[in-house]
């Protein structure tokens, strides 16, 4: 991977970018790290700096992870790459090595704690800025609430995360 402009998100569809293609959230560093899949979130700009949107469940293993770590990456993989991202999105980090069983590579970008995988057509190195958890009372929609969440009982509200891109990667 080499170190491109953030700018190139510009040619991206960035609807599909994390609501179709998926991404993997990873924090840590090299020798000590998990990833996550995610299909919510979204890319804006905030407070005068390109952002990103995260939405973790704080039960989720990877949620240690970026609370413990400034920088977290968002890597975006190509089509052929699916399965491994059901893997990664299914399994938990704490029972297995996911990213073995995935079939990734981690790559170490510039930083011990900016990884990505070998696989990966875009990375972006994001640093934390601000972090909320949801609450029941701040839905206004109380569906959504309903849907997402009291329908299944298995999970916890998230915790939003709104972190800073600091770089772009990519395929060349």
């Amino acid at each position: 991977m080499k170190q491109t402009d953030i700018n190139i998100l510009m040619k991206e569809d960035v609807w599909s970018l994390i609501g179709k293609e998926w991404m993997l959230i990873t924090a840590g560093n090299i020798d000590s790290f998990n990833t996550m899949t995610a299909s919510w979130g979204g890319i804006g700009w905030l407070w005068n700096k390109p952002v990103a949107f995260l939405f973790i469940r704080p039960e989720r293993y990877t949620h240690g992870f970026v609370e413990n770590n400034d920088d977290l990456t968002l890597s975006f993989l190509p089509e052929q790459y699916r399965e491994a991202l059901k893997v990664c999105g299914t399994l938990s980090g704490r029972d297995c090595n996911k990213v073995e069983k995935a079939g990734l590579t981690p790559l170490k970008l510039n930083s011990p704690s900016h990884i990505s995988f070998d696989e990966s057509r875009l990375c972006l190195v994001c640093r934390k800025l601000f972090k909320v958890p949801m609450t029941e009372d701040s839905f206004i929609d109380k569906e959504v609430l309903a849907r997402w969440y009291n329908s299944n009982p298995g999970g916890s509200l998230h915790d939003i995360y709104v972190v800073e891109i600091l770089e772009a990667w990519n395929k060349e």
